[in-house]
């Protein structure tokens, strides 16, 4: 009994404590809000285009870097015959951009023998030109009955699956239907960035497990290309040392593979990292041999002071560059004009 009088009392207490505070609430005044500012009807203004790296005064903004160390030659003053001073200036700017001691020295060796009749920025420009006078020609078209093929070389890390993805890009945007091969089959990344580019540009992709042979990708991808009608194939290629001899003689062995019937090898484009100046020279050197380069892609050009690589591969290796990388954009692996480029090295 004296349980059941406890648990009544207690039952009671929160019945006259429940009330209480009800009431409580109940007389309070609500708390006003703050009022909320009114959206704008239009959140952006005025918009920008994006900037065309056909414009000369773009590109030299993003060669700022190789610019840069050509600032003192255009600050050279005087025409006709160059003091000792002024060739010990070019000398270095030339050798800091990485144009090459044999290069420099026969541009040295000129500019001596015929003076600067309209100015040393103006001299040296015809010189650097002189040396880019090649063929820039790129085919996109093979044999009756045959599909084109773009194989792609050159070590891990200079860009080249990226470069195989922004020209896929190009080649669609010009009407083109694209089959990429993931050639480089010792290395499971470079398969998976492929095939990203692949669902992004709209083309078709050919892979397969980590450590397959990459000759039989690369025939694959150009049978299938066939049999569907695509009108390229851009097929890359594996990236280890470039002084690995089993390496070299896989490239060739593949380089012969994409050639025979029904694909036909039109470019060989070798990927270079402009930053490691020199070192893409020995790089070049290596390859060449090996795969038959038709052509330089020469990447991150805007991130080095090194542009005169461009001109020490030209003279050089007598290989053309026919694309360089100008930023991380898909648009900005462009075509490669010699009077762009030096004009944004060395013009006003």
């Amino acid at each position: 009994m004296i349980v059941l009088l406890s648990i009544l009392a207690v039952v009671v207490v929160l019945v006259v404590v429940i009330f209480l505070v009800g009431r409580r609430r109940a007389g309070r005044t609500p708390r006003a809000m703050a009022p909320r500012a009114a959206m704008p009807d239009l959140l952006v203004g005025d918009t920008t285009a994006i900037p065309s790296l056909v414009d000369d005064v773009t590109l030299s903004q993003r060669l700022s870097s190789s610019r840069g160390v050509f600032d003192r030659v255009r600050s050279l003053s005087g025409t006709g015959n160059l003091t000792s001073d002024q060739l010990d200036v070019v000398e270095e700017v030339l050798l800091r951009s990485d144009v090459g001691v044999a290069t420099t020295a026969s541009v040295l060796a000129e500019l001596t023998a015929n003076g600067a009749p309209q100015g040393v920025a103006l001299a040296l420009r015809a010189i650097l030109l002189d040396g880019l006078r090649t063929d820039r020609s790129i085919t996109t078209s093979a044999d009756a009955g045959r599909v084109p093929v773009w194989l792609f070389v050159g070590v891990n890390g200079v860009g080249k699956t990226t470069t195989i993805g922004k020209l896929a890009q190009r080649h669609h945007d010009q009407g083109r239907s694209v089959m990429l091969a993931a050639g480089d089959t010792f290395r499971a990344a470079a398969a998976d960035q492929l095939e990203q580019w692949a669902a992004r540009t709209g083309a078709e992709i050919v892979r397969a497990n980590e450590g397959a042979d990459p000759g039989s990708v690369v025939h694959d991808a150009i049978g299938r290309a066939s049999a569907r009608g695509l009108d390229i194939v851009l097929a890359d290629t594996a990236g280890r040392r470039a002084n690995s001899s089993n390496l070299l003689d896989e490239l060739a062995k593949v380089r012969r593979v994409a050639d025979r019937a029904p694909g036909q090898v039109v470019e060989t484009l070798l990927v270079l990292d402009a930053t490691t100046g020199q070192n893409a020279l020995s790089q070049a050197r290596e390859f060449l041999a090996a795969s038959g380069v038709t052509g330089i892609v020469l990447t991150k050009l805007d991130g080095t002071a090194r542009g005169g690589i461009v001109i020490a591969i030209e003279r050089d290796l007598a290989i053309p560059v026919k694309f360089v990388g100008v930023g991380e954009g898909v648009d900005d692996l462009i075509l490669f004009e010699p009077d762009v480029f030096v004009d944004s090295l060395l013009g006003a």
